[in-house]
């Protein structure tokens, strides 16, 4: 039987460490009294609840808080860190990754997110390395989306075959 005590009892405990810290003004905490701190609580909420309650559906939503939580805290702290929208596809990726883990789905989502993140976040890499062969095949590549939205009206249209 799944705990539903460990959810309520993170939340509270970590908002209320905030606003503890918070409202005590202590300067070495001060750059974390912001919205992706509160993120990252929750996320950490979700997290123990799929870990330590064995509710592994919790991982997903829980990577996918901590990741854009710490992304915000980063983002502008490194100057090797991506801000990039395949970051938080990448994000997403590792989620359905780590309830793969636990559950045994989410293989193929977590595999396609993460090739998808992949491209993204290298694609002027592979633009460049792709012209070597421009001419037609850069007008081709130019609507590479459209792919991505026969990809996903093909995968809710077709029927499962029958074992």
């Amino acid at each position: 039987m799944k705990s539903q005590k460990i959810f309520p009892g993170m939340i509270l405990i970590g908002f209320g460490l905030y606003f503890y810290l918070e409202s005590s003004n202590i300067p070495l905490f001060r750059e974390f009294y912001s919205w992706p701190t509160l993120l990252i609580i929750v996320g950490l909420a979700f997290l123990g609840q799929g870990y330590k309650g064995r509710d592994y559906e919790a991982i997903l939503p829980g990577t996918i808080l901590v990741g854009f939580g710490l992304h915000f805290h980063i983002v502008n702290k490194l100057t090797i860190w991506p801000d990039h929208i395949g970051t938080f596809i990448l994000v997403i990726s590792l989620g359905f990754l780590l309830r793969y883990q636990k559950t045994g789905a989410g293989l193929f989502q977590g595999f396609l997110f993460l090739s998808l993140s992949i491209f993204l976040l290298f694609y002027e890499h592979v633009m460049k390395w792709m012209g070597v062969i421009e001419g037609n095949f850069s007008i081709a590549f130019e609507f590479w989306p459209i792919l991505f939205i026969l990809l996903g009206v093909y995968l809710l249209l077709r029927k499962k075959s029958k074992k």
